[in-house]
């Protein structure tokens, strides 16, 4: 049909004009009465290249109008017979998938040449919407682990694995455990004592990763539909995904970092050697208890304990920096919805689902930002407590509430540590805000009715001014109880106590 140019106007010749291309068949279709808005290009250049799934029962009615001029005869008989193809398709790929073999190729639509030669450019690699591609792909992978079965699944996870190794530390008896330091001063380093695992493991990461599989699901099923009615659920899938696998790279980048350099390079400079070796210039922890306490524990069992348990933590940080690409992802994409449907000249801003649909993705990622600092503050306000003075955790914040009040500078002398935490604690930090400030900059320019902007902006500059000012100065914890207290608030309550405008409609969190 395509190589033969059916419907297209005739020539002076009395032949067509010349073959479709994607270009021209996506303007022939988009002049077609009642449809008006037609057929998005990227949906018309997916029927020219090798897909599984075919053209949906509504688009392959446009095409049979397109090939038969609009003539009712016509246009009938083409419908017959491209409904007859889809058809046959649909049944060998049923059969090709029920016999366990590979699906068969899709032959192109164009004898005339490539694709490339017909559409101008190269087609982007070939995705099933269903996130089952030809080939393994972390992308796919990373943004099933989030949108597949329900929410609970990935946070469940999270936590599960914390208690395992809760109850494994509690077995050892390193849950709770104090060592007495060079300088004379008693200090608690029990597993379950520490602030960047308890907290983090338990609390802040489950909520994240929670987040962001309800605001992935809603994206996928109803968010990037309702802003798109002319297109059906299989091509905003098929779209989906590739904005997914665009940031492929992103998800191979992440997961190499934080499996090779956080997870098994770190434990090997922090935990291994020390514990071989029996010095390093790091603060004695629960990882590291075996070399000053031998009798609470013994070398090989700290070794292999601080192996799973450093597996699980660049496990677990994969997951939170590959929610924060989704988080870009689903605002990256909800900004080309708009653009591209600004360019047709259609009014998506006065959309009834836009407000809607934007105001839940905003809030979603102000919560991931506030949940990213969180964890951010708790990395670092640990790091700066094994150096400290104070006998536990709890006991050090509130001495230095009392000493701001009383008036005393009892700010600790900082003792030569090296504290990888600081580096990556600023990574997660800085992570977060980036992604919100883009977020921001993408969904700001629409309405900014019930969104406060400023108001969000300000809990996210309070929370990373906690964190950089944390163990700066004497009362530094009252800075850091106010930024947690407004963080807490505005997880419960992202429009920051503002009235919803959406009038009667109260369907966003």
């Amino acid at each position: 049909m395509a190589a033969a140019g059916a419907g297209r106007p005739l020539g002076s010749d009395g032949f067509p004009a010349g073959p479709w291309t994607p270009e021209l068949l996506a303007e022939a279709i988009s002049q077609i009465e009642p449809n008006g808005i037609g057929v998005d290009l990227r949906t018309v250049q997916l029927w020219f290249q090798e897909n599984d799934k075919g053209i949906s029962a509504a688009n392959i009615r446009w095409l049979a109008r397109v090939c038969g001029c609009d003539d009712p005869g016509a246009t009938s008989q083409w419908q017959i017979e491209l409904s007859a193809a889809q058809s046959k398709l649909a049944a060998k790929r049923r059969e090709s998938k029920s016999a366990g073999g590979a699906v068969g190729s899709v032959p192109e639509l164009s004898t005339t040449g490539s694709v490339e030669d017909q559409a101008g450019h190269s087609p982007e690699p070939d995705i099933d919407a269903r996130g089952g591609g030809r080939r393994f792909g972390l992308a796919q992978k990373s943004e099933a682990l989030f949108s597949r079965g329900s929410p609970l699944n990935l946070p469940a996870s999270v936590f599960a694995g914390f208690t395992a190794l809760g109850f494994l530390s509690y077995i050892l008896g390193i849950h709770s455990v104090t060592h007495a330091r060079a300088d004379g001063v008693l200090k608690q380093v029990g597993f379950l004592w520490t602030a960047n695992w308890t907290f983090v493991f338990m609390v802040f990461l489950p909520l994240f990763v929670a987040v962001v599989a309800e605001l992935v699901t809603f994206w996928k099923g109803e968010g990037r539909v309702a802003l798109s009615p002319q297109v059906d659920r299989l091509e905003s899938d098929d779209g989906w995904m590739r904005s997914v696998e665009s940031s492929a790279y992103s998800y191979w980048a992440v997961f190499l970092i934080c499996v090779l350099f956080a997870g098994l390079l770190q434990w090997v400079g922090v935990c291994l050697v020390p514990l071989l070796e029996g010095g390093g210039n790091y603060a004695i922890d629960w990882g590291k208890i075996a070399i000053v306490r031998p009798e609470v524990i013994s070398v090989p069992v700290a070794i292999a304990f601080t192996g799973f348990a450093y597996l699980y933590m660049c496990l677990c940080f994969y997951l939170f920096f590959a929610g924060l690409i989704l988080l870009y992802t689903v605002a990256y994409d909800l900004g080309k919805i708009r653009r591209d449907a600004r360019d047709r000249s259609e009014a998506v801003e006065q959309h009834d689902a836009f407000p809607k649909v934007n105001h839940r993705v905003m809030h979603a990622i102000f919560r991931c930002t506030i949940l990213g600092l969180l964890i951010a503050i708790a990395m670092k306000v640990q790091s700066a407590y094994l150096v400290s003075r104070g006998e536990n955790i709890l006991a050090w914040l509130v001495g230095d509430v009392s000493s701001a009040f009383s008036g005393h500078d009892k700010l600790d002398v900082a003792i030569s540590y090296r504290s990888p935490t600081h580096y990556s604690s600023f990574l997660v930090a800085l992570s977060a805000c980036f992604v919100f400030l883009d977020a921001s900059i993408r969904l700001g320019r629409g309405p900014r009715r019930c969104i406060p902007f400023w108001a969000m902006s300000a809990v996210v500059a309070i929370l990373f001014a906690g964190y950089v000012l944390t163990d700066a100065f004497t009362g530094f914890s009252i800075l850091l109880g106010v930024a947690a207290l407004l963080g807490i608030y505005g997880l419960f309550d992202p429009r920051l106590g503002r009235p919803s405008a959406l009038e009667s409609d109260q369907s966003v969190p």
